[in-house]
């Protein structure tokens, strides 16, 4: 038994001084604990739950025209996978979500991760985006036109063993020709792949940009709307009905639009300025709404990198939300979302997924920054 020692706690249960009994893989005392094994001193400084990020792309690597990648081989984009893996641990990420990848390769390092072959965070993959045909991200999606395609589409991803199912409700940024709000599936695809996911009981997740779109999802029962640019009263009213959660990914807009003349297609650039005067008051219609938000960054597409990924915490609270609530997004609201009982909070029980912070992250949204130690599944990684 391991044992982190006079450090303070903090996690959506509120902040209080206990030591950290961790065995194997799992926290098993929170409290006063006894003489461990062996033993971290933490003392002055902060135990808080590793953050779960809802939506990364492994095999991207921020490069400036995301289109280039398709040059790439397969090997190429594995080695860019376990970097990014190795970045998103060492940050204190402890759990990512892939929502778009080529092949299995997304599936493939979860597995690699969990047998111990890769160093890094958990992963729960979707493989493939389920896409129309030419729609966002289609280089590397399935293209299914129609219910009974898309359905079909759906069917293949959770044979591979998926863990949530992807769309495109919309188009997108960085995709050649997508109108950023402009709906792609239409609700009767929406809705075919939302019965094909939850036939096997694994949530369901859409980009959506545009209010149609978002509101098509939301109708047709997707867990999570990834992005919500353009999310005004009614569509926030809408998600807090069905209890649909909001993953904004500030960073994707952020590092787009501070990096002009960076190599990110003209195109790219000009829709990502429109959409970021529009985002801000999606936080705003969100918050008024009561809408669950789960943090994701989209890391991988421009200059968004995976060892930035707690900046998203920062975003968020630019945009309004304290460093109490951007914390239980980045935790217990993620792993809700992910469908996890055992991450998420410093408790017995769970798995042993911890960072140690020289801040109060309750308080200081910048707290986690450059965690002084990080472990994941109980094995010290930082």
């Amino acid at each position: 038994m391991h044992v982190l020692r006079g450090g303070t706690v903090v996690d959506v249960d509120g902040v209080r001084e206990a030591d950290v009994a961790v065995a194997d893989d799992g926290i098993v005392a929170v409290g006063d604990v006894g003489r461990g094994d062996t033993e971290t001193d933490v003392s002055g400084q902060f135990v808080a739950p590793g953050l779960i990020d809802a939506h990364v792309h492994l095999m991207m690597d921020g490069r400036p025209d995301v289109a280039t990648a398709q040059t790439m081989s397969d090997y190429e984009h594995a080695y860019v996978v376990a970097s990014n893996l190795r970045s998103a641990v060492e940050a204190g990420v402890t759990t990512v979500r892939d929502l778009g990848a080529n092949g299995d390769i997304a599936l493939d390092a979860g597995r690699a991760v969990a047998a111990g072959r890769l160093d890094g965070p958990r992963v729960l993959a979707c493989g493939r985006n389920v896409v129309m045909t030419g729609g966002h991200g289609h280089w590397f999606g399935r293209e299914a036109d129609g219910p009974d395609e898309v359905r079909k589409a759906a069917r293949e991803q959770l044979k591979r063993g998926a863990d949530v199912v992807k769309c495109m409700a919309t188009g997108g940024v960085l995709t050649e020709g997508a109108q950023v709000g402009g709906p792609e599936l239409t609700y009767d695809e929406l809705s075919a792949l939302v019965d094909a996911a939850g036939a096997k009981g694994v949530p369901t997740a859409a980009h959506a940009h545009g209010k149609e779109g978002l509101l098509n999802a939301v109708d047709a029962g997707i867990t999570s709307i990834e992005h919500g640019t353009f999310m005004d009263r009614e569509a926030a009213n809408a998600m807090a009905a069905e209890g649909t959660y909001w993953v904004p990914t500030a960073a994707a807009l952020k590092n787009i639009v501070e990096n002009p003349d960076s190599g990110i297609p003209r195109s790219a650039m000009e829709k990502a300025q429109e959409a970021a005067e529009a985002f801000e008051s999606s936080f705003e219609h969100a918050e008024a709404a009561g809408v669950d938000v789960a943090m994701g960054t989209d890391a991988g597409t421009p200059f968004n990198y995976f060892d930035n990924i707690a900046d998203e915490l920062a975003y968020m609270v630019e945009y309004g939300l304290s460093p109490e609530a951007a914390l239980e997004a980045a935790t217990v609201t993620a792993a809700d979302l992910c469908g996890l009982d055992d991450v998420g909070r410093v408790a017995e029980d769970h798995r042993a997924d911890l960072v140690v912070l020289d801040a109060n992250p309750a308080e200081d949204a910048d707290a986690w920054q450059e965690p002084s130690a990080v472990f994941a599944a109980g094995e010290r990684v930082v």
